[in-house]
Parts: structure tokens; C-alpha cells; sequence
């Protein structure tokens, strides 16, 4: 699992397109010594830039023949650069959110808090004693609890900053803010609660698709949309009202519908079969459209 690996800084607003920018160029980048000159950001920035744009899966890394390791744009990092690169859309950033908190690694954190802890409300301190709880349970190596510590802060910081602050060191804002999936109430943490259409029906769709595509299983259940890792109700804390309501409208899709069968018994979702990707590129492509 991973931790600490953001170097304390939260994901700013342009620095995505930026590491696109210069993976497109070099795919070694992130191993020039001078990377922070070209791309006008502190050494330490960069690492953390490096370690963001991974664990969006904007980029990905492999190694050559010789062993050596390189990145490249991800097709969802195309994508999302075509249409969206200064993630002005909440879609986009409810995909990189889905994609932060969707598994353990690289983001421990974000699986952690989005996916395992059931607590809506907690204090800044309690949160960091369950995650420091969680951690020693789960790994078998000693994990520094000025890591855990930072991966908390930064954890908060994500989702809230710039929001209703005063703090000049807050003016930037992280993408993800727009999502409104955390606040801060002096030393009080709350889960939020937002509305489907906060999130995206888009966004939604393909986090369906992706998991069914992952599991070669397009059959799913409101249930377990609702309580399944990596699923609404975890990855975006949508109750299950909201949940039958977002899948009341993605039924009504002509090209992606689902179908939403409603019993007494059992309310069960057919997913139809199709590439995320295929369906991502075409649906910003259609979102873009609409509003030329």
C-alpha cells in the first residue's frame, strides 16, 4: 500500500495538463534533473505532480527493455486532456476522485477513508487515530506516523481547498473541491452527501461500466451498488434513494441505457456491454457539443 508519496501537497488546479504536457515530450520527465525548471515548479512539487497524476490514472508507467522506467498518457488522460484539461467539469473530477479512491494503491488514504471507515462525522483527531488503527491491522511493515499524519491532512485539504477560506495559502484550489465530498468544521470532519447530478450521471455511467468490465459481470444489484467497494455508495456516499434516482435517469439513455428492474424482492441493474473508454470519449464529445 501507499503512503506519504504527495510530498504534502494537494492536487492544484492546471497541474495535470501540465504532466501531460511534458510526458507527451519526454516520457522520462519525471527523472530530469532539471524537470522543476522546465515546468516552473519546486523540486518537491514535482515528485508530488508525479505521484498525482499516477494515482488519477492520468498516466502510467512501464519499464523500457533495459529496465528503465518511463510514463505515458493514459487513454483516460487523453481523453480527459481533449476535452477537459482544466477539469472545469465536475464529471471529470468525480472520475479522478473515483480513480484516487477506487483501490489500495497508490492512495491508502482515500481507499481507506471512501471505502472502509463508516463513520460520516469525526473529529480531525479520532480520524487520524482509526486510519492509524486500520493501518497496523493491515500492513505488515511499521508505517511512519508522520506519514499517516500527512495523509490525513492532505486527505482534508483535497477536497476543501479554497472553499470559504480566508487563508492566502488556500487560494488555490484543488479540482476535486468542486465535488463538495468532504468538509471541515473547525476540528469536526464530515462525510458529504452530494446529489447525483453534483457527481455526473456521466461519471456514474462509467464507474458502472468500469467495474463490470473488471469483474466480466454486468449484472448488478441496488444493493450492492449501494454497499460495495468501489461502488456509489462507498466511492461517493450517495444513499440509496439517490442511487435508484441516478439509475432512474441513466435508464433513459437511448444509446447506454441501463435496465432498471424494480421488484419487491430485488432491484437489479443490467449494465449494457461496453469499452468505459468508448463510452467516456463519446459522451464528453456529446457533453462539449451542448454547450457550443
Amino acid at each position: 500500500m501507499g503512503y506519504g508519496q504527495h510530498q504534502s501537497f494537494y492536487l492544484r488546479d492546471r497541474w495535470l495538463p501540465k504532466a501531460i504536457k511534458e510526458i507527451d515530450n519526454d516520457e522520462r520527465f519525471f527523472y530530469d534533473k532539471f524537470a522543476f525548471e522546465k515546468i516552473g515548479l519546486g523540486k518537491n512539487m514535482v515528485q508530488s505532480l508525479r505521484y498525482w497524476s499516477l494515482a488519477t490514472n492520468v498516466i502510467g508507467e512501464d519499464f523500457t527493455k533495459e529496465r528503465q522506467k518511463f510514463h505515458f498518457v493514459t487513454a483516460f488522460g487523453k481523453i480527459l486532456n481533449k476535452y477537459d484539461k482544466s477539469i472545469q467539469l465536475n464529471e471529470s473530477a468525480s472520475l479522478l476522485h473515483y480513480f484516487l479512491s477506487k483501490q489500495k494503491e497508490p492512495s491508502t488514504v482515500f481507499y481507506w477513508y471512501f471505502n472502509e471507515l463508516d463513520q460520516n462525522i469525526i473529529s480531525k483527531e479520532d480520524l487520524l487515530g482509526q486510519f492509524i488503527e486500520w493501518v497496523e491491522q493491515n500492513e505488515t511493515k511499521e508505517i511512519s506516523l508522520n506519514s499517516l499524519k500527512k495523509d490525513i491532512d492532505c486527505l482534508i485539504k483535497l477536497y476543501t481547498a479554497g472553499l470559504n477560506s480566508d487563508d492566502p495559502e488556500e487560494v488555490i484550489q484543488s479540482p476535486l473541491s468542486k465535488i463538495h465530498l468532504i468538509k471541515e468544521n473547525k476540528n469536526t470532519i464530515l462525510k458529504s452527501t452530494p446529489s447525483y447530478e453534483e457527481i455526473g450521471l456521466l461519471a456514474l455511467m462509467y464507474t458502472l461500466l468500469d467495474y463490470c468490465i473488471e469483474r466480466e459481470d454486468f449484472s448488478l444489484t441496488v444493493d450492492q451498488i449501494y454497499q460495495e467497494k468501489g461502488l456509489w455508495g462507498k466511492i461517493f456516499n450517495l444513499s440509496r434513494i439517490q442511487i435508484v434516482g441516478a439509475l432512474e435517469q441513466l435508464s433513459y439513455d437511448k444509446q447506454y441505457g441501463i435496465k432498471f428492474v424494480r421488484t419487491n424482492q430485488l432491484d437489479t441493474v443490467q449494465v449494457p456491454q461496453v469499452n468505459p473508454l468508448t463510452f467516456l470519449d463519446e459522451q464528453f464529445q456529446r457533453k462539449i457539443e451542448a454547450f457550443i
